[in-house]
């Protein structure tokens, strides 16, 4: 691990595809940050994202569309000795940077990712909460919207991304937790809550765990990615 990282630079990528609705509140709870870089790696987007983080001063590169390879695209992009991956539609804590420089400074701390908060009122989704904060805390298993951050080195080291259609940030995890740590910072980011409500709680808890465990039993990435596409276009 980098000798500087307390002070090191903090590159934030953020895959989007049409997400022109939320990619300006995402960089503005960056603002006020220090030492850091925004680089929004766009998809193909057919709406005003491109040009809504431009005009924001923001960094943007293109890549082919699938949140890993956009990550990647990102990553390789990016002059930070720290990365953190942001969706689009997931807002930062204040004083994120200095919580993730600490974090980094952890015995044996490999990665980190943030407790998750859900921007809507329903009771059920507190119980979604308490079980992903959790499995994050207990099982080591943090997923991408809860802004996963770890050093560049880290990341190299680990070979990336695997570029799947889907579970690309379950695998990183994996890969992870054989190396070293990965700590949980007890301070929520605040994510959208419109894939629980787009198919319901309860159908996305349990689409969820079955997709998860397809692919422990050796379904393909490919596979489970079309369920999940036929089971969001379904709904619509």
């Amino acid at each position: 691990m980098s000798e500087n990282i307390g002070a090191g630079k903090i590159s934030i990528i953020i895959p989007a595809i049409n997400e022109a609705g939320n990619v300006k509140a995402a960089i503005v709870t960056i603002e006020l940050s220090k030492n850091i870089e925004v680089i929004v790696v766009d998809g193909g987007s057919q709406d005003d994202t491109v040009a809504i983080a431009q005009s924001l001063g923001i960094k943007v590169i293109s890549s082919s569309p699938g949140r890993a390879a956009q990550m990647n695209a990102g990553a390789m992009a990016a002059s930070g000795e720290i990365l953190l991956f942001l969706h689009a539609d997931t807002r930062l804590p204040t004083g994120f940077d200095a919580m993730i420089r600490t974090a980094l400074q952890q015995p044996r701390t490999v990665a980190g990712a943030f407790n998750l908060r859900i921007d809507a009122s329903l009771l059920s989704l507190r119980w979604v909460e308490l079980g992903v904060n959790w499995r994050s805390r207990f099982c080591q298993m943090p997923y991408g919207d809860q802004a996963i951050f770890l050093t560049k080195e880290v990341f190299q080291q680990i070979g990336r991304f695997p570029e799947l259609p889907i579970m690309e940030d379950f695998e990183l995890m994996r890969r992870l937790k054989c190396i070293g740590k990965i700590v949980i910072i007890p301070v929520p980011v605040v994510t959208s809550a419109r894939r629980w409500l787009q198919k319901g709680v309860f159908k996305t808890m349990l689409l969820n765990q079955i997709i998860i465990i397809a692919y422990l039993l050796g379904v393909s990435p490919k596979r489970l990615h079309s369920w999940y596409r036929w089971e969001r276009f379904r709904r619509i």
